[in-house]
């Protein structure tokens, strides 16, 4: 018995207006220099009342540098500062604060927000120590940010953090 129903049910189209556009390069540096703005604004005094500035003055006239363990505590200070500056917006919106003000967040690679500990964690931090490394900490993240030329635009911290950096809807 043949089927003399001539219906056909229709294809169904995706839809690509939900595609999230990356960021534009431009946007990303914007944001990350509001980012350290903010973090120095907020570091460089507490570095005051914490003594580094004189310990640092006082190697200086001696001709020397201050030593790794203060060098270490203090960049231990700054990604604590970092991490409370920018947990809230990262929190709720995959954010830091230089993101949300140009209107850019930051998603996983199937397009889910990123939480604030795997931002932190996975994408901020290590660039961060490998970055306090003498000389050859500042050529990996030199490198690292060289990677948004790329056409995916990911640097270095997104390919280890598994992320990317799209437009905010």
């Amino acid at each position: 018995m043949q089927d003399t129903n001539p219906y056909q049910a229709p294809a169904a189209q995706l839809q690509t207006d939900e595609v999230e556009q990356l960021a534009e390069r431009g946007t990303r540096l914007g944001a990350v220099l509001i980012d350290g703005l903010i973090g120095l604004a907020l570091i460089t005094p507490l570095m005051w009342l914490g003594g580094y500035w004189s310990a640092v003055f006082e190697a200086a006239q001696r001709g020397e540098q201050v030593g790794f363990g203060l060098q270490a505590m203090w960049m231990l200070i700054g990604m604590i500062v970092f991490a409370a500056i920018h947990a809230w917006p990262l929190h709720v919106g995959g954010q830091t604060w230089g993101k949300r003000l140009l209107g850019i967040r930051i998603v996983t690679l199937d397009g889910r927000p990123v939480t604030a500990l795997r931002a932190i964690f996975a994408r901020y931090f290590p660039l961060q120590i490998v970055g306090g490394i003498p000389c050859l900490g500042a050529l990996v993240v030199l490198g690292s940010l060289c990677m948004i030329f790329r056409q995916d635009r990911r640097c270095g911290h997104d390919f280890v953090a598994g992320t990317r950096v799209v437009r905010a809807r």
